[in-house]
């Protein structure tokens, strides 16, 4: 049996980790802490599979695991193959899924939720620095960095902040969160600017992720300097049905 070393070399050849289309899911497969990674290929043992899922412990859930994925291109047999070698029926699960895979996944999945997303790269170009001093670093539960802005009248609660999802040698995901009251005051962007001038100096490139109906999310990331980069996917959250 391959060792998770093994198998991550085995499958670099279904990513392009340089790519922002391939840059979560390359990150999950081959850099997320091995101690919280499953790996499975398809076929299984093959020298160079023509798929793999990925399980992914994360901060997202404590019982539902992230599963990202590459399946078996035009081998709808195999794809399924793969699904259900990985998965008991009645698996619940989060999937960060392509489209094109969409249609499979919500025959194969009892579908709770699930959210179009477009992914956005950052412009270095129309990239400009926002100086904010009410802006400050830490490190979030992930230990990675997090800018955050909090309010003196509110007994320094935080009101608008800015981590990462995943942090790969290459992208990062920024994720940013203000609090109702004080959206449309400029402290979203400095958090998210604050974080792209950090990402930006230790070399990796930002992207960022937003629901296509989030038109306020938008208008945020462009107004920092994020352009579309055309890339759809999809957030699902599903139980895995018994096979048919």
């Amino acid at each position: 049996m391959k060792t998770l070393p093994q198998l991550r070399q085995s499958i670099r050849h279904l990513l392009d980790e340089r790519h922002p289309r391939d840059a979560m899911a390359a990150y999950f497969a081959l850099h997320h802490p091995e101690a919280k990674t499953q790996l499975v290929t398809y076929p299984a043992d093959a020298a160079l599979p023509t798929g793999y899922v990925a399980v992914s412990r994360t901060g997202m859930d404590l019982f539902r695991p992230l599963l990202t994925f590459r399946l078996p291109p035009q081998d709808m047999e195999g794809s399924v193959e793969l699904i259900y070698r990985t998965l008991l029926p009645g698996t619940a699960v989060f999937m960060d899924a392509p489209t094109a895979d969409v249609p499979l996944i919500r025959a194969l999945f009892e579908i709770q939720v699930e959210e179009d997303l477009q992914l956005f790269v950052l412009d270095p170009s129309r990239f400009e620095p926002v100086i904010n001093v009410l802006v400050t670093q830490t490190d979030a539960a992930n230990g990675l960095p997090r800018f955050a802005v909090r309010s003196e009248a509110e007994q320094g609660a935080v009101v608008a902040s800015a981590h990462l999802n995943w942090q790969s040698p290459y992208f990062a995901e920024i994720a940013v969160n203000t609090l109702p009251r004080y959206q449309r005051q400029g402290w979203g962007r400095s958090v998210v600017a604050a974080m792209v001038q950090y990402l930006l100096a230790n070399g990796r490139t930002p992207l960022y992720v937003a629901a296509a109906a989030n038109a306020a999310s938008i208008n945020l990331a462009e107004r920092v300097g994020f352009t579309d980069t055309g890339v759809r996917t999809w957030m699902l959250q599903g139980t895995l049905r018994p096979k048919f």
